[in-house]
This record gives structure tokens, C-alpha cells and sequence, in this order.
């Protein structure tokens, strides 16, 4: 927390006491939390008076007593939903809720069989869904043992001690703690810098900049400044050092930093993803057709005399045998296996189980820059002179400055854009024939690094080679060589090599001015004050090197039917040159013309645009937003805090395991590295998952509703109930267990081609066309019925006829399982095992059940042999039928796409 000392009499008090102007370490000052953006606005010294500290750190005593006024210095965590909670949750799934309305009916009309089967299928669902999200949540609980835990701190062990510096745990720094920065270290709470040596901070995580930004101490900054991020004397946790050291004091921790503001957002209501909008509507679809289906059997049945009441188990029958009730279990089990795949063979974790098919129903995929499309490191791209041409000898001079930094300077940690510069030269002996004097790193208050050296053959001079900001060095420059000579450098050539060093930065360049100067050679040491009076050289221009799998991960998710668009808080030229490399065409659009513009016309805008630049947090999720609203099913990626929003907002949010904690806290789908290639296997499996699913209810569905159908049109036609309840759970009981293999099944590639989405118009089309074919077969059963079984107005003739139509149903059923499964078309997909088995061993029970001792015991009695003979005709033109359907229908959704 920012720590604010309770009491003004007892600061007076303490101070008075110590006998000095010192700042005090007991607990002092004013009520109220000071806010980070009003210590800012103070000088060092007011900031640790503020905060009752002071430059030689607290006293142990002072600090254990604030750690227990403020807490540990911990994010609060949301707390992990128990496996008992994850349970309850599954239980208020729509799918789940149907089965749940539909059981007490049973059990309300005493069909218990019903009603234990509908309990039992509910539970397991549940169990399935719950144990793999739980799963999930502890493989994510393990990844924070990635991040640092320890933090350099400077403490006393009584007022009048000397301060000594050692590591102490992360969640035990309190306000006023003065710590230590070097390379690498993670920023482990908000700090306000006190002394500082070279030093950039990579703030990604916070505001999505690829670049490390320049931090210094600013003892006075005055009463107005810019944001919080950009203030150079402030860093933030979650930001991490990239170069040079610092000291700096602690104004907050815990759920007063900015990093843990930015995750109370997550606490706010996120809205239905493509997963939740789906299954709402398929599940009120199959409630409307419930509702609708046991009046229908009832009236046909009082239609005949004497048959009202006693049909209204059969009508609670019908519609258990209309709802899927596997559709639980199935649903569950495709996610499932599909996120246990994805987490053996891809390192991928599904927090949640629906985002996986949100994954596979995926069109448009929102996605930062750096460490997607880009690697977070420089590559040179040209060194041009004063007259914009190709000149290896800015280069060379180039070369010399940051080897010779790196050999002089003592620096921390290599800087990248030397490295960068190094790995372009061909020949290090060049840069050998110097003698190294001295070297002063990258300053970022002048922005520029200096090498001196002593060249070969100039006994008494020394050369000064400065590399710097284009507009930095510039200023310093007195001369500019052309040509091999040297020349005045007047206010008009300054003008117009700073455009050039524009027209250079917005084509994307990250951009490094070099200049020499000569100097008399002395054995005092350099200072930036010999940087004057220099000879500019020229330009040398670097870029941010592209991922080498990016290109082809871009064309796969474009052939897979995702559109990428580029959200970024980077310079509109970074982003848009990194962007063309790759391939990614279209306008750069910066983030504040999206301001003014209101929900539709940015859903306009985002349609048609490929990049955002400049992107704060709100742009970002605003965007993602706004392609919802479009009717898109988007993705984010993201790794930082500045991407939290967007995860969010969108139908599944993505983010690498090496992320900060609550972007994956926030995301659904956790990847091992933050790269496209695997974003695109999880959008396969989430495919190949909702397949299965799509399948299952294609099937169920189109079946269940040709069976009503033909019950509904028998129940007019025939003087018997077509179908005893017993016969009807029984027939369930195996239309249940074989259509669990639909979990195991392998779409072709065809169906993994494009983005797959549970659309419950397109259900409806497909289950009233197959399902009116199924009920033309099974009226056809009817009639062959009628001419092969004798005697159908006695108990004997009824029995057989029940018999006939059971077999004709698991005959059908497992038809329907071989023909219209997703892959079956022209040979795409090869029908794993499960299917088979499970489309055989219908068979097998629905020829052979009749015959075996339990059909007395389910009202059924032995067929003729004349039944099989027409049955096999029936079953022979259904299945063309089928298979004429099914190619009318592939080739209408071919057109569609």
C-alpha cells in the first residue's frame, strides 16, 4: 500500500527527538493514502520525509512494524473455485439444466428408470468438467514459481547502525524500503528513483512499448507532468530493468500499486463468449421443442377412445427420447480430451474447458507485436551518410563505439543495440587496430554513449565516436562530412538531416545518430562536456527482427479462415514495417482517431483495419469489443497488464506461460511460448473438439426427431402405443452409450479448414431435413411391419411389432453414425475404432435382443424371417438416401463458405 503515517504531532515529535533535519523512521504525517501521482509531483527528499524514510534505508524494528500495518506485499488473489464449487458451477450449464427439468418430470410420473439414468449422466458431466478445470488451475498455480521472489534492500538494525544491503523475500518490502536495481531484476513494487547509473526499464508488460524506456532521478519534477508510465523518475511493478542500476524508494505495495489496480478490473462481469451464446440457444431450442412434444402425444393419443391418461408416460418417454442426453457428457468429454491432447503434445493449458471450442470458432485473432510477430531483440537494417547513401564506414565507426563501450564501460549487462550492431560487422580486426582510453555508456538524459579511442598512426589525439538519438547528437554537431570532406553544418542542413531522420523513424527504424570529434590527448579522464563541436557521420538504422516462424504461422491461420489484426503500443512506423515483412497489407490507423467514434462506426473501422498503433489498454479492448459487436468470435493474445482488458473483453483470451501472473490469471488458454504456430495447433484442436460435439448433435438430434415424428403419426395410426416406456429407455440406454464414441472421433481436414461454431439455425436445418428422412423410414417399418407381423390387434402381435421397430431403430441409428459423421465424405478422415465399435455393437443388439431372454422382459417377443428380408430393403434405400442428403448438403455448406 502507498504508506501514509498517521499522525502529524508524533512526525514533529520524532524528529525533534532525533536532533537533526533528518527524516524520521517512526510512523509520521498527515491522515490519508497518498496517491503515486501526488509523490511524483515532490522532490526526493520531500518524497522520503512523506513516507518516513530516508536515503540510508528503515530500521529493521520500523519496517516489521509497517509490514504489519500494510500487509504483505503480495497481488490479492482472486481465490481458486474448490473442486466442490466447480462442480456446483457445472451444474447451472444449460445442457445440464434441461436434463435436470426433465428428470424431476420423470420422476414425477414415476418413470424412475428415466430419472436415475438422467442423474447419473448429469453427474458424470460435472465430474468430467470439473476435474479438468481443476486440473488446469493447478498447472497454472505452478507457473508462478517463474517469477523472482527476493528484492535488494537497504535496512538498519537500530537508528544509529550503518545500513547494510541484503536480499529479503518480495512480500515483505513495505513503503519507505530503500532497494536495489540492476539488469534483469523485476520491478517488485512502485519506486520512485533516487540515483540512478544508465538505466531502461522494459514497461511491455504495462503499456506494450517493444523498446526499453530511459528512467532517471529527477529531484524537482514539478507540479504537472505526463502519465504515470511516462514520468522518467517512476517505476512500476511488473516492469522489468533491461540496462544500468538505480536506487530508488518503495511508495507502494501490494493492492495499492498500479499493477494490482489494473487487476481489480478483472473482478468486473465478463461477457457471454460464442461457447455461452450457443449453448443458450440450442439449449431453448430443445426446451421449446420438450414443451411442445407431450401435448402433441397426448392428443393423439386421446384421439383414440380410452387412451389419454395412459399415454402420458410414453409422451414423458418421447421427450426424454427427444433431448440428447448425452449431450453433457459428450460435449464435456470432446473438450476434454482435446485439452488433454494440447497439454501433452503442445505444453498448451485449457483454464477453462468451453474456450476451447471458442478457440476453434475463432475468425479473427487480435495480437500485440513484440514477441508474436517480431523477436525482442534488433537486427541492423542500413548505415547511410550525410547524403542518404550506403556508407560501410558509418558502420565501422558505429562498430567502434559500442565495442569498445562494451569493453570499457563495465556495463551491467551487454546493451541490445550495440549487440545488434556488433553481429552486422563482418571483420572485428578493424576494430582491434584501436587502443581503447575510455568510455561513458548511454546516458538517457543526453541520449547518447561515447567511445574514445586511440587510432593507429595519430600519435597525441584521441577520437571521440558518439552514438546517440539522431536529434541529441545533432544538436552537438558542428560539422558534417560528405563526400570524404568536411563541411559547416548550418541550421538549414541540421533541418534537413533531422527530416531525414523522421522520414527514416516512420518508415519504422529505430534510429542511431554517430559523429566523431578529435581531441589533444590527456591523461585526465572524458566527461560529457568534450561532447561538442562534433563531425556527424551518418545514420544507421535498426528493426525489429521477425519471429522466423511468424511468416508461416500467418499463412496457416489464413488458411484456417482467422483474420490477424496487429494491436500495438508501438510507433505507427515500427508497426507498420514489421507488419509488411510479413505479409500483413493494409493501413496503419493510430489509436486516437478511435476516440471519437462510437461503437458502430468503430465496428466499421475495425473490420477494415489490419494494425492499431499506439494502443493504450482501453484501445485494445475497445476493439476487440467492437468486432464482437461486429459478429466476429475474437482472440487476444497478450502477455502484460496492459493487456488485461482485452483479454476480457474478448470470446477467449490467450497469453504464454512467462507472462506476468494476472494476464494469466485472466486468460483462458495458457501457451508454453509466445508464438502463432501455437496458437494455430490449439485452434485445430478446438476445431476438431466442437466437430465431435457438432457431430453428436447432428446425429442425436436428427434421429431423436424422426423417432418422434414417427411416434407422433403411429400414435394415430395404430390402436397400440407404438413403443413402451420400458423400450424407450432401453433404446436410449444404447443410443447413449454408443454415441459417446463421438468423442473419439477424427474430423478430415476439411472440417478443420475453416472456423467451427455451434450455429443452432444451421442444427435446425440439418435436424429437420435428416430427421424427416429418418421419420420416412421408420414410417416405412411401419408398413413392412403391418404386411410381415400377423395379428397386431393382440398382445402377441404387439410384442413383435415393438420388437420390429426397436431393431429398425438401432439399425438406423447405427447407419446414421457410419454416414454422417464429420470426415466420412470422400474418404476424408479414416473412422477411428470407437465409432466402429460403437455403430457395430448397435447393430448386433438390435438384431439380437428380440431373440435373447430379456425381450420377454421388455415386452418383446422373436421376429419372422420375412421382416429381416424387408427391413434390409428399407435400410438399403434409407441408406442412399442418407448418403444423396448428406452430399446436397455438403455441397450447400461448401457455398455458404
Amino acid at each position: 500500500m502507498v504508506w501514509a503515517p498517521e499522525d502529524t504531532a508524533q512526525a514533529g515529535t520524532t524528529r525533534s527527538a532525533s536532533g537533526g533535519a533528518g527524516p524520521a523512521t517512526a510512523t509520521a504525517a498527515p491522515p490519508g493514502a497518498p496517491d503515486v501521482r501526488d509523490l511524483a509531483r515532490l522532490t526526493s527528499l520531500e518524497t522520503l520525509r512523506r513516507l518516513g524514510s530516508g536515503p540510508r534505508g528503515l530500521v529493521e524494528a520500523e519496517a516489521e512494524e509497517r509490514l504489519g500495518r500494510c500487509g504483505e506485499n503480495v497481488v490479492p488473489d482472486r481465490r481458486p473455485a474448490s473442486w466442490r464449487g466447480r462442480f456446483a458451477r457445472s451444474l447451472r450449464d444449460p445442457f445440464t439444466s434441461v436434463l435436470l427439468c426433465l428428470g424431476l418430470v420423470s420422476a414425477a410420473v414415476a418413470s424412475w428408470g428415466t430419472a436415475c439414468v438422467i442423474v447419473v449422466l448429469v453427474v458424470v458431466s460435472c465430474v468430467l468438467r470439473a476435474g479438468g478445470e481443476h486440473r488446469a488451475d493447478r498447472s497454472v498455480a505452478a507457473l508462478r514459481e517463474l517469477v523472482a521472489t527476493t528484492a535488494t534492500v537497504r535496512r538498519r538494525a537500530a537508528a544509529s547502525a550503518e545500513p547494510r544491503s541484503r536480499e529479503i523475500p518480495v512480500d515483505q518490502l513495505v513503503p519507505g524500503d530503500v532497494i536495489s536495481l540492476g539488469p534483469g531484476d523485476l520491478v517488485p513494487a512502485d519506486a520512485r528513483l533516487l540515483r540512478t547509473s544508465g538505466l531502461t526499464v522494459h514497461q511491455a508488460a504495462l503499456t506494450g512499448e517493444s523498446a526499453p524506456v530511459p528512467k532517471y532521478a529527477v529531484d524537482a519534477p514539478g507540479a504537472a507532468g505526463p502519465a504515470p508510465f511516462q514520468q522518467p523518475h517512476l517505476c512500476f511493478q511488473g516492469s522489468s530493468v533491461a540496462s544500468g542500476s538505480a536506487t530508488a524508494v518503495v511508495v507502494a505495495t501490494g493492492e495499492h500499486t498500479r499493477f494490482a489496480a489494473t487487476r481489480r478490473g478483472l473482478l468486473r462481469h465478463r461477457r457471454p463468449s460464442a461457447f455461452d451464446r450457443s449453448v443458450n440457444s440450442i439449449s431453448w431450442m430443445l426446451v421449446r421443442f420438450m414443451l411442445l412434444t407431450p401435448p402433441l402425444v397426448l392428443l393423439a393419443g386421446a384421439a383414440l377412445d380410452g387412451r389419454g391418461v395412459e399415454t402420458l408416460p410414453f409422451a414423458v418417454a418421447v421427450a426424454v427420447g427427444l433431448t440428447p442426453e448425452m449431450l453433457p457428457v459428450v460435449v464435456t468429454s470432446a473438450l476434454a480430451r482435446g485439452a488433454a491432447r494440447l497439454a501433452r503434445d503442445r505444453e498448451v493449458i485449457v483454464k477453462r474447458l468451453p474456450a476451447l471450442h471458442d478457440l476453434g470458432a475463432v475468425d479473427v485473432l487480435c495480437t500485440d507485436k513484440t514477441g508474436t510477430l517480431t523477436q525482442d531483440r534488433p537486427v541492423l537494417d542500413r548505415h547511410l551518410d550525410a547524403e542518404g547513401h550506403d556508407d560501410p564506414t558509418v558502420l565501422h565507426w558505429a562498430a567502434v563505439n559500442s565495442f569498445w563501450a562494451l569493453q570499457l564501460a563495465d556495463l551491467p549487462a551487454p546493451d541490445t543495440l550495440d549487440e545488434a550492431i556488433l553481429e552486422a560487422v563482418a571483420d572485428y580486426d578493424d576494430l582491434l587496430d584501436y587502443d581503447g582510453v575510455t568510455a561513458l555508456p548511454f546516458d538517457p538524459v543526453r541520449r547518447s554513449s561515447i567511445a574514445v579511442v586511440r587510432r593507429p598512426g595519430r600519435t597525441g589525439l584521441h577520437t571521440l565516436v558518439v552514438k546517440g538519438a539522431a536529434e541529441d547528437v545533432l544538436g552537438r554537431c558542428a560539422r558534417v562530412r560528405t563526400g570524404g570532406s568536411d563541411t559547416e553544418l548550418d541550421a538549414a542542413g541540421r533541418d534537413r538531416l533531422l527530416r531525414r531522420a523522421e522520414e527514416l523513424a516512420a518508415d519504422g527504424l529505430r534510429l542511431l545518430a554517430v559523429a566523431l570529434a578529435e581531441r589533444p590527448a590527456r591523461p585526465g579522464p572524458y566527461s560529457r562536456s568534450d561532447e561538442r563541436g562534433l563531425t556527424f557521420i551518418g545514420f544507421v538504422g535498426l528493426r525489429d527482427a521477425p519471429r522466423p516462424t511468424a511468416a508461416d504461422a500467418l499463412g496457416d491461420l489464413a488458411r484456417r479462415g482467422v483474420t490477424v489484426k496487429v494491436l500495438t503500443g508501438d510507433h505507427p512506423g515500427t508497426a507498420a514495417r514489421a507488419c509488411r515483412e510479413l505479409g500483413l497489407a493494409g493501413p496503419v490507423v493510430t489509436a486516437d482517431r478511435i476516440d471519437g467514434l462510437g461503437d458502430a462506426a468503430l465496428a466499421e473501422l475495425a473490420e477494415k483495419t489490419t494494425v492499431f498503433a499506439r494502443c493504450t489498454p482501453e484501445h485494445k479492448a475497445r476493439i476487440v469489443g467492437a468486432l464482437r459487436e461486429g459478429g466476429r468470435t475474437a482472440g487476444f493474445l497478450g502477455d502484460g497488464v496492459n493487456d488485461l482488458p482485452a483479454l476480457r473483453a474478448a470470446d477467449v483470451g490467450v497469453c504464454p506461460r512467462d507472462s506476468v501472473d494476472v494476464a494469466r490469471d485472466a486468460a483462458d488458454i495458457v501457451l508454453a511460448a509466445k508464438d502463432l504456430t501455437a496458437i494455430d495447433h490449439a485452434i485445430a484442436a478446438g476445431r476438431h473438439s466442437t466437430g465431435n460435439i457438432i457431430t453428436y448433435l447432428r446425429i442425436a438430434l436428427s434421429s431423436n426427431l424422426g423417432n418422434v415424428i414417427a411416434m407422433l403419426a403411429a400414435g394415430l395410426m395404430l390402436p397400440f402405443l407404438p413403443m413402451l416406456p420400458p423400450q424407450v429407455l432401453a433404446q436410449n440406454l444404447c443410443f447413449d452409450a454408443a454415441q459417446l464414441a463421438f468423442a473419439f472421433d477424427r474430423p478430415g481436414p476439411a472440417a478443420l479448414a475453416r472456423p467451427t461454431v455451434l450455429r443452432p439455425r444451421d442444427l435446425l436445418r440439418f435436424l429437420t431435413g435428416f430427421g424427416l428422412l429418418n421419420a420416412v423410414a421408420d414410417l416405412a417399418t411401419f408398413g413392412v411391419l403391418m404386411l410381415a407381423v400377423p395379428g397386431a390387434g393382440d398382445i402377441e402381435g404387439q410384442a413383435a411389432f415393438h420388437a420390429g421397430w426397436f431393431t429398425e431403430n438401432l439399425l438406423t441409428q447405427a447407419l446414421v453414425m457410419v454416414v454422417l459423421r464429420r470426415g466420412g465424405r470422400d474418404g476424408e478422415g479414416r473412422m477411428p475404432v470407437p465409432i466402429r465399435l460403437a455403430a457395430t455393437a448397435l447393430a448386433v443388439i438390435g438384431v439380437l435382443l428380440p431373440l435373447s431372454p430379456l425381450a420377454s422382459v421388455l415386452g418383446m417377443t422373436a421376429l419372422p424371417p420375412v421382416y429381416y428380408l424387408l427391413l434390409t430393403a428399407v435400410l438399403a434405400l434409407y441408406a442412399a438416401g442418407l448418403a444423396a442428403a448428406r452430399a446436397h448438403w455438403d455441397r450447400r455448406a461448401e457455398g455458404r463458405w
